[in-house]
């Protein structure tokens, strides 16, 4: 199993500004002083491997779109946030092998807008003969996702769409096969409520995406559910857009969790892995860089038994299980 993450950003996208490109690269001339190149690949592989995260590369500013990938079969991704017209494109590149349909399943977390307005940059919903399925926790999916493309907000209606479009509405407490997958859901705190998912693969890898909810550090009793949903995970895809400060002070009730209560919460349930997602917009790449080190000397001095693996998601991190 793959999990490829095509957006990572919470709430809406964001793009650098000029200055931000200038301060990378004066940063990168400062690092690399005296150093020479014989060519392009060299100069990358030293971005790469030789600068910081925050300044070779950066976190990218798309919104949430994750997919779960185990090489045959449909499509599966979750959330359709700004990163889904780059992903879309790519899928179609997979299929001129020939080996899989053209058919795309999606899990939708909930309806606000960051986790729906890539669907209209869609291409493949507009291709002739293909079939998207979008399972989601919400009945109202379609009407939410008809809504975005009326008239007064897009050129081009939900109607003139080609690909062959289904509904599923799900529910908790039920394990459902799809294609590869046997995948489950939760339901989350969040406005309009959100929905965490559960993806075992036939080898028995477990996936979690569980973004846009929120636990509370004083109410760890009341999220044994989730721990329990968690249980064993490979990977747990967290929503961590706050830090704990801000999480329990003016951004209380905000529906987002902090990457000290996924933390505590994977401990508890005995996953492998972490990944920081839906990261705060206003947040620069270095103030998610260093929110990731933050979480990893948490992890460090809060560990019990085995080690917790953190990761900071980024719009392009490939994940294999």
């Amino acid at each position: 199993m793959q999990i490829r993450f095509w957006g990572t950003r919470g709430s809406l996208p964001v793009a650098p500004h000029a200055s931000t490109i200038t301060d990378k690269v004066a940063d990168a001339l400062l690092h690399a002083s005296g150093k020479t190149f014989t060519d392009k690949a060299a100069a990358l592989d030293y971005a790469r491997n030789e600068l910081e995260f925050a300044v070779g590369q950066g976190y990218g500013g798309a919104t949430s779109c994750v997919e779960v990938d185990v090489g045959a079969g449909a499509f599966v991704v979750c959330d359709m946030g700004s990163g889904l017209r780059e992903y879309g494109l790519d899928t179609l590149r997979r299929l001129s092998d020939g080996n899989r349909p053209k058919e795309w399943h999606f899990f939708l977390s909930h309806l606000h807008w960051d986790h729906i307005m890539g669907f209209p940059f869609f291409v493949p919903a507009f291709v002739e003969g293909a079939k998207v399925i979008i399972h989601a926790g919400h009945s109202d999916a379609e009407e939410a996702l008809r809504r975005q493309q009326e008239e007064i907000s897009f050129p081009v209606p939900f109607d003139w769409l080609r690909a062959n479009i289904e509904f599923h509405t799900l529910e908790t407490g039920r394990e459902y096969q799809i294609g590869e997958l046997a995948v489950s859901m939760i339901k989350q705190n969040h406005s309009h409520d959100s929905y965490g998912y559960r993806f075992r693969d036939k080898s028995g890898r477990v996936a979690i995406y569980s973004t846009d909810a929120e636990y509370k550090i004083d109410r760890m009793e009341e999220e044994s559910a989730m721990v329990d949903f968690i249980a064993g995970a490979d990977l747990v895809i967290a929503d961590t857009m706050y830090s704990l400060a801000d999480s329990v002070s003016m951004k209380e009730d905000w529906g987002h969790s902090s990457n000290i209560v996924a933390v505590d919460m994977c401990h508890e349930a005995g996953a492998r892995r972490l990944a920081l997602f839906h990261h705060e917009p206003t947040y620069s790449d270095a103030d998610i860089q260093r929110m990731h080190a933050e979480t990893i000397r948490y992890e460090e001095l809060t560990r019990n038994q085995s080690e917790l693996e953190v990761l900071c998601s980024y719009d392009g991190l490939c994940v294999q299980l």
